[in-house]
């Protein structure tokens, strides 16, 4: 999953080393850099190696990977600029409330549902009154003979 879409960029065991460090320190308590729907975080169960491979798959960890190559040269692989980290996060947050309004739209039309069916036969229970309750004491009490 992860691993097929980032080889051409990192290798496994850059992969492995970049997960395992962001795992611990959202085990540490650091904060989510994704914005995570509660369904999404019930998937994941708060499990930390999952949510940094989805930090991972959405880009939005700041990382610089540098790979030592033969005769003391180095390959450095760029991080995202701090523009284009927010640019993904403002796309996900739109794409959020997208969602968060058709689910709303769905509960609506349910909400409208439910009114017409209590429209129709009634309301389920009528108001308590503070009065019918002191006569059926009254009534449940049997009387004193004296």
């Amino acid at each position: 999953m992860v691993l097929e879409k980032l080889e051409g960029k990192f290798t496994r065991y850059e992969i492995a080393r970049i997960l395992g460090a962001r795992s611990l320190q959202l085990a540490m308590d650091a904060p989510v850099l994704l914005k995570l729907s509660a369904k999404q975080e019930d998937d994941l169960n708060f499990d930390t190696l999952k949510i940094a491979e989805k930090e991972l798959e959405g880009g939005v960890l700041p990382i610089t990977v540098r790979r030592p190559l033969p005769k003391k040269s180095e390959k450095t692989i760029k991080k995202l600029s701090d523009e284009e980290i927010k640019e993904k996060i403002e796309k996900q947050e739109i794409k959020e409330q997208k969602e968060i309004a058709a689910e709303s739209k769905d509960l609506t039309e349910e909400e409208k549902k439910e009114k017409k069916d209590i429209g129709a036969e009634g309301e389920i229970m009528e108001m308590a009154n503070p009065d019918d309750e002191i006569e059926e004491e009254n009534e449940s009490k049997p009387s004193e003979i004296q």
